[in-house]
């Protein structure tokens, strides 16, 4: 969870509306709904981005219109704040939300010996919350297990795409031994 937080920052600070405004827009030609503050977090711009009927939210700075923020703007800044890996697994868990607990789904992971490269907890059915997990893992297996071991209800979990499993990189090897041995 700290990983997804340090991603985060820019120059100390948490990532703002104020920098990741749409280029060329202007708050004069796009007349947006909705100003929001050039400061606010991105984490808290992005509901008041979807409740705009254009999904579109000027910037101001003091009373100064600084641009707008729309969906391509917004999905860019999103995706600055993830943490790009090729070698993450993603294991997806629901629980109730008094059985949630960051520290202890990361202990649980990280008990399996993987490292938790983030997490994002969203609303799921009956009431309960469903928290996907990256861990850097090529295979999910052990993390999978012990979230099981630790009470989480495992509900979906995908190998890393791109890496080979260490069956998979032995299976070649037999084959390619195989076929220097029958030549």
């Amino acid at each position: 969870m700290m990983k997804f937080y340090e991603s985060t920052k820019r120059k100390g600070r948490i990532m703002t509306a104020r920098e990741i405004l749409s280029p060329g827009k202007t708050v004069a030609e796009r007349k947006p709904a909705r100003i929001i503050d050039a400061d606010m977090p991105l984490i808290e711009v992005l509901p008041r981005l979807l409740d705009t009927p254009m999904r579109e939210v000027g910037v101001s700075d003091r009373g100064v219109s600084l641009g707008v923020i729309d969906q391509t703007s917004m999905l860019e800044g999103l995706g600055k704040m993830i943490a790009a890996r090729d070698d993450c697994s993603v294991v997806t868990v629901e629980c109730r939300p008094e059985d949630y607990s960051a520290s202890l789904l990361a202990h649980a992971v990280e008990d399996s010996d993987a490292h938790l490269v983030d997490m994002l907890t969203t609303p799921a059915e009956d009431g309960k919350i469903r928290v996907t997990l990256r861990v850097r893992h090529s295979d999910p297996t052990a993390a999978v297990h012990n979230l099981e071991r630790y009470d989480f209800h495992v509900v979906d979990a995908h190998a890393a795409e791109g890496i080979s499993s260490d069956a998979e990189i032995a299976v070649e090897r037999l084959l390619s031994l195989q076929t220097l041995l029958n030549v």
